[in-house]
């Protein structure tokens, strides 16, 4: 059994602990939370026998060999370097950390202690995103890759009320860019590697926190054209154009339908059948990159990690968003 412990309490934890639950050699033994209160509740919510309040006892705990940090973007890179140098392995949210910088630490960090950390990006390991992947050289010469992921946030009316939410607090990391724009850079990034150039704009809301942004992303014969933001919605699809043919998929944070239309009309169907919870498909990877001795996903490498965040430190940047952790 792959024993894990948990950092965090929020909803995406409570998709965390359903993917795990669908996996039976997966255990959740532990929740770190700042209060007993707080923490008691989510464990006997979730039926997690034990609760920690200080993060080094957590770390050190012999009930868990492995940890799934959801806490705010800000706190990642501290909470797995510790985490990791107690010898756990470390399944942590997307965004990685909050820079280039800190990725990197992290990445050392695992390398050092010698366990796996691994990038929560669920929507690369789910089925249509693998088959999307494989027949990817079906459309000839890719010429655009067009990604959006614009979800009006229900924290916003919270923050238009006066009220500063997690969500919209740079203090945190958090922004559209990092918590959204985030899901199309990674499949990008996966399938294509880092771009030559790239040309960022940004809504920049008075907290300091951006509200939305796009970006144009520019490769040798192609280029990507990305959307993000929490202020609207969007119900576009995302595409990648090429000179045979187009993939059409229709959610860029977990591809649940995609098929080829090609220039002669006809299409091919690429979905596949896959869970309901996407977070599965990486519970799933984690489990099994250990279980067969690796230190790093194929698909989630570190190298990935590393470029998405450089490419967010960049776009950052050129719109003057800027993150306190930035300065340390």
């Amino acid at each position: 059994m792959l024993r894990f412990g948990i950092i965090g309490t929020n909803w995406i934890t409570e998709d965390f602990i359903d993917a795990a639950k669908r996996n039976n050699d997966i255990e959740l033994t532990a929740v770190y939370s700042r209060t007993e209160e707080k923490g008691r509740a989510f464990a006997d919510k979730h039926g997690i026998p034990h609760v920690y309040t200080d993060l080094e006892r957590f770390a050190t705990s012999a009930e868990l060999d492995a940890v799934y940090i959801a806490s705010p973007n800000a706190a990642h890179a501290d909470q797995a370097i510790m985490c990791m140098s107690k010898g756990k392995h470390v399944l942590c949210e997307k965004p990685l950390a909050s820079n280039a910088r800190e990725v990197r630490r992290m990445v050392e960090a695992a390398k050092g202690d010698g366990v796996l950390l691994m990038e929560a990006m669920k929507s690369t390991f789910t089925p249509t995103f693998r088959a999307l992947r494989d027949n990817l050289h079906k459309i000839g010469k890719v010429r655009r890759y067009s990604g959006s992921y614009c979800q009006y946030s229900s924290r916003y009316d919270l923050y238009k009320r006066g009220e500063l939410p997690n969500a919209f607090n740079p203090a945190l990391s958090n922004g559209s860019l990092m918590d959204l724009g985030v899901y199309c850079l990674y499949p990008l990034v996966v399938l294509f590697g880092a771009p030559e150039r790239i040309q960022a704009s940004a809504y920049i809301l008075e907290s300091g926190a951006d509200g939305a942004g796009s970006l144009l992303l520019g490769y040798e014969g192609m280029d990507a054209v990305v959307h993000y933001s929490k202020i609207v919605d969007s119900y576009a699809s995302a595409e990648i154009q090429g000179e045979l043919g187009t993939i059409v998929f229709d959610k860029i944070s977990r591809p649940d339908n995609a098929h080829i239309r090609y220039r002669d009309g006809s299409i091919e169907e690429l979905t596949q059948p896959q869970e309901d919870n996407a977070m599965y498909y990486e519970v799933r990877e984690f489990a099994d990159l250990l279980a067969d001795g690796k230190r790093e996903s194929d698909i989630n490498s570190y190298d990935s990690s590393i470029k998405v965040m450089e490419l967010m430190d960049e776009a950052r940047r050129q719109t003057g968003l800027e993150y306190p952790a930035d300065k340390e």
